[in-house]
């Protein structure tokens, strides 16, 4: 039985079967991971380098923690009048409210105000830490919160009654959110995530 001798190009033993009965050998690479123009694949399944805009985006979404998480002492140090407007609004629907009734009012105030900051906080970290990983999805829910964000900002404004400091932290939030988006969107960030995607897959 003879074999085809090989092309003068080709190195010996690719696309020619080293046995009677054994598959031919496809060249090195033929049909691997495939990468947009430029880029190298990663060596067994490891993630691709983190481009300049996913790390800035991360660093800016932590000073979007940071920021929350003052936000939220700021909000505690200046309720020192809450428990009074409390009682205040009580008392027009039940000019004979009683104090437990306020007491009740103003703990759950101060609840939902710690709740919520710091579940912003959380959820600036969560997603600096999915997104520096490169998780698609996680691009895609940050692009949700950041539109949540934009109608929390709206409703803010259009409320009129914040206090001064309260609409800068709003509009330092928002501000911090559109160029976080704007980071997470740029071309070398989607190429990212789609090396760190495929990388993946080879794992």
């Amino acid at each position: 039985m003879t074999t085809t001798p090989p092309e003068p190009d080709q190195p010996f033993g690719v696309g020619q079967p080293a046995y009677p009965g054994e598959q031919p050998q496809a060249p090195y690479g033929a049909g691997s991971y495939p990468t947009h123009p430029g880029a190298q694949p990663p060596q067994g399944g490891a993630a691709p380098e983190q481009p300049s805009s996913i790390s800035t985006a991360v660093k800016l979404m932590l000073v979007g923690a940071a920021l929350s998480v003052l936000s939220l002492v700021y909000s505690l140090a200046t309720m020192g009048d809450l428990k009074d407007q409390i009682r205040d609004e009580l008392a027009k629907n039940d000019p004979d409210v009683s104090q437990s009734t306020v007491d009740a009012a103003y703990s759950v105030g101060i609840g939902f105000a710690v709740v919520f900051g710091l579940l912003g906080a959380f959820l600036w970290v969560w997603m600096a830490w999915k997104n520096g990983q490169g998780r698609s999805w996680a691009r895609v829910v940050a692009t949700v919160f950041g539109g949540l964000n934009l109608v929390g900002a709206l409703f803010t404004f259009s409320a009129g009654n914040s206090e001064p400091l309260s609409l800068v932290a709003t509009g330092v939030s928002l501000v911090l959110a559109v160029v976080v988006l704007v980071l997470l969107w740029r071309p070398e960030s989607t190429r990212y995530y789609e090396d760190v995607t495929r990388s993946r897959q080879l794992r």
